[in-house]
């Protein structure tokens, strides 16, 4: 498969590269497994809020996030403000922006091209169980094969079961519970994360203050918490440079 990729995107196939790949496939396997049941229920969701399955997949490709759509699925079925839409996708998807900036290093001189596909395929588990490892390395060539191979097995599996879920809508027995097995999803990939003390700090803060606002309107209290959350990391990691610093 990323042999196929243009030559800007997908590093020449050398030792190096292969051997990053493997690694970074090898760390993100276990926990692929969780992304199943959630693309499944943002399939069905997407149905459920009545878009044709083109317009769910065309979705699905576009936004590639699917804490976003999710969270943006109840605003569109109530006929909510455009602008408040997309404001709740930029802020559902604003941990990105730190994960980006963590990883940044590692692909310092790459083509912009190539920085703009990371981007897009950049997702919570990759992250979470490969950033240490691409972050020590300091060669290129593993280090690329490290984040591309276990991101674009992302990519391609949940392109396929959010394409299982938007088919299956009316076939999948509600009995399966699959809402509560993509929440468990969700937190074994939480977990990795929250060994970083700014990481920890963020999740408590976040889901604190989005249980306590919970009762806002148009899911308002969700947006406050993810700020909240977002603010105290910041406010952590800050407090801890200047701790090592003293």
């Amino acid at each position: 498969m990323l042999a196929r990729f243009p030559v800007s995107i997908a590093w020449p196939m050398n030792d190096s590269f292969k051997r990053g790949a493997r690694e970074g496939f090898r760390l993100f396997l276990p926990m692929s497994v969780g992304l199943i049941p959630w693309a499944l229920v943002t399939g069905v969701a997407m149905r459920s809020a009545g878009f044709s399955p083109v317009e769910a997949m065309g979705m699905n490709l576009i936004v590639f996030a699917g804490t976003a759509q999710i969270g943006t699925l109840p605003l569109i079925a109530a006929g909510a403000p455009l602008w408040l839409i997309v404001l709740t996708a930029l802020v559902l998807n604003l941990r990105f922006v730190i994960f980006s900036a963590a990883l940044a290093p590692a692909f310092e001189g790459q083509s912009w091209r190539r920085r703009l596909a990371s981007s897009y395929l950049l997702v919570d588990g990759v992250f979470a169980v490969c950033s240490e490892r691409i972050l020590r390395s300091h060669d290129p060539h593993w280090r690329w094969g490290c984040f591309i191979a276990p991101s674009l097995w992302a990519w391609v599996l949940w392109q396929f079961f959010v394409l299982a879920g938007v088919l299956g809508a009316g076939s999948i027995p509600r009995d399966w519970s699959l809402e509560f097995m993509a929440t468990i999803a969700l937190m074994v990939m939480l977990v990795p994360m929250t060994q970083l003390r700014p990481m920890l700090v963020a999740a408590l803060a976040g889901g604190l203050a989005a249980v306590a606002l919970r009762g806002l309107p148009l899911k308002l209290g969700l947006i406050v918490g993810i700020v909240v959350g977002i603010a105290a990391g910041f406010a952590a990691e800050h407090l801890g440079v200047q701790r090592r610093r003293a």
